[in-house]
């Protein structure tokens, strides 16, 4: 068999009719395209989430529901008629009435990922069926059978040597003969209990499974065409990048490029498998190419921003020349399985970021009951309103005055947090939400135009 492409299309891609036709197209175009992994249709994760934190409006619930109901039926109404597909869809709308309802009495994580997962469930549908309409041979396949995660709801962590086994068993023998269609984002534990993979995970369950199927190339198809030096709709002046290393990219993604999930390069790494990042809207614009190596290594590549930080300070005497404090700390945040981001410590004070995605968004916070413990330890101090800002390049620590230079031009700004020197490739530091956009179209003015 040839070499297997996977593309992965989000959710403006696949949004209503035309955004779907051209994504359509998009697979059509590549021969070797045998894999297609799909978001939930735009809008739709957002309204399933709403029902999942609990509407108790009986008329504010049935509201969204309509919503529901009018996205996907909107799509179906363009296409030929099938009893099969409106049946299952109406089932699976019929699903999320039923456990919305259970949401507005206890909503629980594992009850999110059952709702929330319904979204990438009825588009799999949709999309199917529009492609066969194209005379286009797919076939639907249920991604849980396959995407084997522990039982973390709404952050579950993937069980890679299953997957693998799994994918090759029973999700590569179909892309012989089929284009198969499946669903990003969504995964199941060892009981058959539905999974997600956080906010995004779309990108990542590509990833995952053009790992799994041994594939040659991995595409993420999006609304805009590649990676840019920042986000556009922040400086308008941002520009395309045509190549970037895993390395960067990496670091883009993990500092909030919202291009890529965090998580997506890393089975990419594993396997070598080169990433392309276009828009289906615009296919032929080109897009940018993330290579294990890139031709080019400047010093400045891109200027990254993510909202919605915390940060927590632990401040005590007793870490003043003493051994233990940090091991105590971390041993007690393992406990409450709350993940750290960036760190920076003093003499007597350490300040970290909560690295926390999970299905209900928001910022992070830590545990009532891990704040209660560290209290016993020190005295802790936990700040929200943040944002990070992260400067992505080459051997920064190598190349005098860059540091200098940056934050020449941020001197109006004020900046907590400030770190640096761990990666020869991100400088980053917190600022308040309301002058974090500012801060970033300043750095890109001052570095890239």
């Amino acid at each position: 068999m040839k070499s297997i492409t996977v593309a992965k299309f989000g959710g403006t891609s696949v949004a209503d009719y035309a955004a779907m036709t051209n994504s359509a197209a998009v697979v059509g175009a590549n021969p070797n395209t045998r894999l297609v992994v799909i978001s939930a249709c735009s809008g739709v994760t957002n309204i399933l989430v709403e029902l999942a934190n609990g509407v108790s409006d009986g008329d504010k619930r049935q509201e969204l529901l309509d919503k529901l109901t009018a996205i996907h039926f909107d799509i179906l109404a363009s296409l030929s008629e099938n009893l099969a597909v409106a049946n299952e869809v109406n089932a699976l709308l019929d699903t999320v009435a039923n456990l919305s309802l259970s949401a507005a009495k206890q909503p629980t994580d594992a009850l999110t990922d059952k709702l929330v997962s319904c979204g990438e469930l009825l588009s799999t549908h949709i999309f199917t069926h529009l492609m066969n309409d194209a005379s286009m041979n797919a076939v639907r396949f249920d991604v849980r059978n396959v995407l084997r995660t522990d039982s973390q709801y709404g952050k579950a962590v993937p069980d890679v040597p299953a997957i693998y086994g799994l994918a090759q068993e029973k999700l590569r023998p179909l892309c012989e003969n089929h284009i198969v269609v499946t669903q990003g984002f969504i995964g199941s534990d060892e009981n058959g209990e539905t999974t997600t993979l956080g906010r995004g995970g779309s990108d990542y369950s590509a990833a995952l499974l053009a790992e799994a199927v041994d594939a040659g190339t991995l595409e993420i198809w999006t609304d805009v065409p590649g990676i840019y030096s920042t986000d556009p709709r922040v400086a308008p002046k941002a520009s395309p990048i045509p190549e970037i290393s895993f390395s960067e990219a990496s670091e883009m993604a993990n500092f909030g490029a919202k291009i890529l999930h965090p998580a997506t390069l890393i089975p990419a790494m594993r396997k070598q498998i080169p990433v392309f990042v276009g828009s289906s809207r615009t296919p032929t614009e080109g897009g940018t190419w993330i290579r294990q190596q890139a031709e080019t290594s400047p010093v400045f590549r891109a200027v990254a921003l993510r909202n919605n930080q915390t940060m927590v300070t632990l401040t005590s005497l007793n870490m003043f020349h003493a051994y233990g404090f940090l091991a105590e700390v971390f041993r007690i945040l393992a406990k409450h399985k709350v993940s750290v981001d960036l760190i920076t410590t003093s003499e007597v004070s350490v300040s970290l970021t909560l690295d926390q995605t999970n299905t209900r968004g928001g910022a992070p916070d830590l545990p009532d009951a891990a704040r209660e413990e560290l209290s016993e330890l020190c005295r802790v101090k936990v700040e929200q309103g943040l944002s990070l800002i992260a400067l992505i390049g080459n051997k920064m620590d190598e190349n005098r005055g860059a540091c200098s230079r940056i934050f020449c031009s941020l001197s109006e700004f004020n900046l907590q947090m400030i770190c640096y020197g761990a990666s020869a490739h991100n400088l980053c530091f917190l600022a308040d939400e309301s002058e974090a956009r500012d801060i970033v179209r300043t750095l890109h003015t001052a570095i890239f135009e």
